[in-house]
């Protein structure tokens, strides 16, 4: 039985301005292969949900051995994360190996291999939703056991998996990580994660 891994990766970044997915870290990484690459060795299998048409996306993904997903938009301008959602849990529904998954936001690079690592252990060990907190606040990457795979396959819209079910009543984690909490919205939001590497 393994623990996978689902990055959620369709969004369009409007309030970015641009494809935020290939903005660049400082470390000269773009948020897309920072994601990806702390998966390694750890998220089993490891499936991302794209765009139609998102080819660059694909190839990268395919050279961390990621599983590319193809989000339809069906005829929505921007499906929005329940749809993305639901379109990794169909594909996780077919796959009976897997007890759980860890789902990720490719707009949060500065999440540790480590605390993904947590995540993978406390959900294996214990069966239920983990949520990871860093002073007190709830953050990212969170699991789910494989009973709410048919749940989340439901999903539409921007719907996330807070609709189904409370996160303060799953096992929370304490992990030294602010990356947990950092998500890139906006080119300002770059900008100060550089000025704190510096």
């Amino acid at each position: 039985m393994s623990i996978a891994g689902l990055i959620l990766a369709a969004g369009r970044g409007t309030r970015f301005g641009a494809d935020k997915r290939l903005a660049r870290l400082p470390d000269g990484r773009t948020l897309l292969e920072a994601t990806l690459a702390r998966h390694a060795g750890i998220s089993q299998p490891l499936l991302i949900v794209l765009r139609p048409d998102d080819e660059a996306a694909s190839v990268l993904a395919r050279q961390h051995g990621a599983q590319v997903l193809i989000c339809d938009p069906v005829d929505q301008a921007d499906p929005g994360m329940g749809h993305s959602l639901a379109c990794g849990a169909r594909a996780l529904l077919a796959m009976p190996q897997v007890e759980g998954v860890v789902i990720d936001l490719v707009d949060m690079p500065s999440v540790s291999a480590q605390t993904l690592r947590r995540v993978h252990q406390a959900l294996r060990d214990h069966g239920r939703a983990v949520v990871p907190r860093y002073q007190a606040q709830m953050g990212q990457p969170r699991g789910l056991p494989r009973a709410c795979f048919e749940a989340l396959s439901q999903l539409r819209g921007d719907q996330g998996a807070r609709h189904l079910l409370d996160w303060q009543q799953a096992l929370h984690i304490e992990v030294d990580d602010a990356g947990i909490l950092l998500d890139i919205d906006r080119p300002a939001d770059l900008a100060r994660l550089g000025a704190s590497a510096t």
